[in-house]
């Protein structure tokens, strides 16, 4: 080949690159300007249940490039050996990879039941695991051992995920009380309820609540700044919602401006996240 031939290769592959690397500039500042641009953000949170459609929300998920943030306890599936065990750990290893956010869900899904009179060793709860060796009995907790329940989940989904975990949590069936929660903010967690609008009534029987009525009042109701919570399969519900609802969920709050956002970007929690890293 020639000096001439070889200069003008030269200046093709040139060319060729320097678009390519146009190209995806483009696309960068494209998906930095949409962010930006938003201005009705919503905040998708999903809890952890039975997994049976964990691989469909995953899915969803990933099809319409939403990040949500997870909130897990060890939980009884329908396959595999818990929600936090060894059979759904590829699964929790890719939405880490895609950029979701994970927080703590209690490890054994403890209810708060009651507080009890606090004694030398500080607050007092009444508490019921639904998951774990103590399932279903009503036991004494100390603060440090409610703590111990918010890490052990956390240290369970940073090992899964390869992510750090956020320091919120949220107590199952969102029951609390002020002392359960001064307990938590002391060993580093705050805790994330949901917005009225956001309860998506995914585990509310579905003889009574169709998922075209939950569908249709989720788009009614929701606001900008909506924290919306769901979860991984509800053992309760005969017709699921997430096949159902979900996507034209998703397909519709777009429709009407809303972006989706996780926790960590929540006017509410991020200083507490940024003060407190895991």
């Amino acid at each position: 080949m020639g000096t001439g031939m070889r200069s003008r290769s030269t200046r093709l592959r040139t060319v060729r690159r320097c678009a390519a690397i146009a190209a995806i500039a483009a696309l960068m500042c494209s998906a930095a300007w949409s962010q930006s641009e938003c201005k009705k953000p919503v905040y998708l949170t999903l809890d952890t249940g039975h997994m049976e459609v964990a691989p469909l929300i995953a899915e969803t998920l990933r099809k319409h490039q939403i990040k949500v943030t997870f909130f897990a306890a060890n939980e009884p599936t329908k396959t595999g050996d818990g929600t936090l065990g060894g059979h759904w750990a590829p699964w929790w290893r890719e939405r880490g990879e895609e950029g979701h956010s994970f927080a703590s869900h209690t490890f054994d899904h403890v209810y708060w039941r009651a507080d009890l009179d606090s004694g030398a060793n500080g607050a007092q709860f009444l508490v019921q695991p639904s998951a774990g060796t103590q399932a279903g009995k009503k036991m004494h907790y100390s603060a440090a051992q409610y703590c111990a329940q918010l890490k052990a989940s956390a240290t369970r989904l940073s090992a899964l995920t390869g992510q750090p975990t956020l320091p919120v949590f949220r107590a199952p069936g969102g029951k609390t009380s002020p002392a359960l929660l001064a307990a938590a903010r002391t060993c580093g967690f705050a805790h994330v309820g949901w917005a009225d609008a956001g309860f998506l009534g995914d585990e509310l029987p579905s003889d009574k609540f169709s998922n075209q009525a939950l569908l249709a009042k989720a788009l009614r109701d929701i606001r900008s700044g909506d924290i919306l919570m769901a979860h991984l399969g509800i053992w309760s519900r005969k017709d699921p919602w997430a096949p159902a609802v979900l996507e034209p969920l998703i397909v519709g709050l777009k429709e009407r401006g809303f972006c989706f956002a996780t926790l960590r970007s929540h006017p509410n929690y991020r200083a507490w996240i940024a003060a407190h890293p895991s």
